[in-house]
């Protein structure tokens, strides 16, 4: 791992980071917040591999019609949208300290077995722009029935940011 910030790491590995600073967030899924800032903490609300237009990477299931290849992208695209929102939140990944957890819901069969393969679609992105000491993080994975809008993977984060949010003037 070179000595380049997660900005310049996004940039080298050419990744499109979404922008979220251009609302309306969440008009897909009714009224939702985006995310929530607790001192350092920056809780994401669920992000999926969805595009800003809706989108969506491999909707389905795995096991039964999509492959664990299928469900690693689309967790790994999940994983970048999280960046978009990051940023969104605290202006740059730069600021970024922690990843202290990620839930991933899988939408798969009972009978499938690995979904700790296609999370890793999340946790070798995290790796790849925050470099193993920021983007190594705590994670459980589920796997469920369904997903909002058929989306096969959501991801639920917390991030650790440099700065404790500001809070409003009274």
């Amino acid at each position: 791992m070179t000595d380049l910030t997660p900005e310049q790491r996004v940039a080298e590995l050419g990744l499109v980071i979404p922008d979220y600073a251009d609302p309306p967030y969440g008009q897909r899924y009714g009224t939702v917040k985006a995310f929530h800032r607790s001192g350092r903490l920056v809780l994401l609300g669920g992000i999926t591999s969805e595009s800003r237009d809706g989108e969506r990477l491999h909707p389905g299931v795995l096991g039964a019609g999509l492959t664990v290849e299928q469900g690693y992208l689309s967790a790994r695209q999940a994983a970048v949208n999280c960046l978009g929102m990051v940023r969104y939140a605290i202006g740059s990944l730069d600021e970024v300290t922690a990843i202290p957890r990620v839930q991933v819901f899988v939408a798969a069969v009972p009978a499938f077995e690995e979904h700790h393969l296609v999370a890793a679609g999340m946790s070798d992105l995290f790796l790849e722009v925050f470099g193993p000491e920021i983007g190594t993080t705590a994670r459980a994975t589920m796997g469920v029935t369904s997903l909002s809008r058929r989306n096969s993977v959501e991801l639920w984060p917390t991030f650790e940011s440099r700065d404790a949010a500001r809070e409003a003037e009274l």
